[in-house]
């Protein structure tokens, strides 16, 4: 077995993943194209940007060289980090610019990388202007795309790409990582893994006052239906909305001041795409917020679920377990599971372009008819 270079020696969760790739640069053999596929929160993009400073850096990954230090910081010149830019996905421009920048000989390495996160929504318009670059790239390019699964990438691209896959972390060890990173109490941590998703995404929540009042608000309105009406239910997805929608008011100053430096060396073709780009972005940011709020209500609804059943000791979350169980005393299994169904069928309307606001009152009305909340009259 090949020495382990220091970049990859930090992908201990993954341990065949990093001797393979070990291997890979010890016998000279590094693909052209890699598919690293596998459940977020497995480390894929950790793995693909160690393997770009293996790539880049003159000692083969030594890890604190100045070429690798830059890759970490996301400033080396020949290491780019790609994601979709519109909300559906990757645009076909973001192709046409990646390949012509492929052409360009590197800065500062011998070599140059290409990550790129969310593969799978690569469409077929994008993936047809990055197919040849892909299969036959420049002298010294490499790519590695990331996503959930191979299946879920256009065979056209995984096809060309070497698949590396990714075990998925275990619920201990998630939970393990982020108490360790963040110094978070075993039920918090809990709390945020089932809400987030990730450990990367549970940190950023847990260290966000904003997301975490919305979490808050959820739990409140969810624990309140038993005794709202009609109209507090549509008063109570209003105020969700704006609770999601108040951690992007920093965005928008943002933007709005970027866009106010760049007017005067802008030309008004350049200043329409900063624009089209920066709506982009906080349409993207706002549905990541609402499906966080949806996420945040189904697992409240899944610990209902739990309750019913008589599992109160796998319920996640216990902070608000007198709530959960007194809801769970006037429902069935059926009901909570239809409860279930309602969040998901709001996380696919949000995805859809429905209006937030329209999908988050729907999803409360079927939630407290489904968990037989009695409605109240004014």
């Amino acid at each position: 077995m090949p020495s382990v270079p220091a970049a990859l020696a930090a992908l201990s969760r993954q341990p065949r993943v990093r001797d393979f790739l070990a291997s890979a640069l010890a016998e000279g053999r590094l693909s052209h194209a890699y598919l690293f596929a596998g459940a977020p929160g497995s480390g894929r993009t950790e793995a693909a940007l160690a393997l770009a400073r293996c790539v880049v850096c003159p000692e083969g990954g030594d890890g604190t060289c100045g070429e690798c230090i830059r890759v970490a910081h996301g400033t080396h010149p020949d290491v780019r980090v790609l994601r979709p830019a519109g909300a559906q996905g990757y645009l076909a421009e973001q192709a046409d610019e990646l390949v012509r920048d492929a052409q360009l000989s590197p800065m500062r390495a011998r070599a140059k990388v290409y990550v790129l996160e969310r593969a799978e929504t690569l469409g077929r318009s994008a993936a047809n202007a990055l197919l040849k670059t892909i299969e036959e790239p420049p002298e010294g390019v490499h790519f590695v795309l990331v996503a959930r699964s191979a299946d879920a990438v256009l065979p056209t691209i995984a096809s060309r790409c070497q698949v590396v896959p990714f075990r998925p972390p275990s619920e201990a060890e998630a939970r393990r990582e982020l108490e360790r990173s963040c110094g978070a109490e075993p039920e918090r941590a809990a709390i945020a893994l089932s809400v987030a998703g990730t450990v990367d995404e549970a940190r950023q929540l847990l260290l966000s006052p904003d997301r975490l009042e919305v979490r808050r608000l959820v739990v409140r309105v969810l624990s309140e239906l038993p005794d709202d009406d009609g109209w507090d239910v549509l008063c109570a997805a209003r105020r969700i909305v704006e609770a999601c929608d108040a951690p992007l008011e920093t965005l928008r100053g943002e933007q709005a001041a970027r866009q106010e430096a760049y007017a005067d060396f802008l030309s008004a073709g350049a200043r329409r795409q900063a624009a089209a780009a920066d709506r982009r972005e906080l349409t993207a940011r706002e549905r990541s917020s609402i499906m966080e709020a949806l996420s945040a209500a189904e697992s409240f609804l899944r610990d209902v679920l739990l309750s019913v059943e008589g599992l109160r000791d796998r319920m996640v979350n216990v902070d608000c377990a007198d709530a959960i169980c007194r809801i769970a005393r006037h429902a069935t299994p059926s009901g909570a599971i239809r409860a279930l169904g309602a969040c998901s069928r709001a996380a696919e309307d949000v995805a859809r372009n429905v209006s937030p606001r329209l999908a988050l009152e729907a999803m409360l009305l079927s939630v407290k008819e489904a968990l037989t909340c009695q409605p109240s009259y004014r």
